[in-house]
């Protein structure tokens, strides 16, 4: 039992710890302490993330270009065809990081 604050910081410390109350509680009653769980993505993870969104970023930039009813140039056209292999070899890169 406990009260409807007591529950509140509770769930707040679980959240922070990224557990659920119930292991929180458990965790605290039998040793005494929480064991904070960190969470280390590959390094490969961590580079396709930064590509997308570089990508995404730079296609972003395209597409407000576009909808602004603007031509695109020939460099812009051919940065796009670039934009579009590196999405293409980065779809196949996760493929075959994931086989």
């Amino acid at each position: 039992m406990c009260t409807p604050d007591e529950r509140k910081i509770i769930e707040e410390k679980a959240k922070d710890f990224g557990i659920s109350n119930s292991e929180f509680l458990r965790s605290l009653g039998l040793k005494g302490q929480v064991d904070r769980k960190m969470k280390v993505l590959p390094k490969e993870i961590l580079l396709f993330t930064a590509t997308l969104n570089h990508l995404a970023a730079n296609m972003n930039q395209v597409a407000k270009k576009r909808n602004s009813l603007d031509e695109l140039n020939a460099l812009e056209r051919a940065e796009l065809n670039h934009l579009s292999e590196q999405i293409k070899r980065l779809a196949k890169d996760i493929k075959n990081f994931l086989q």
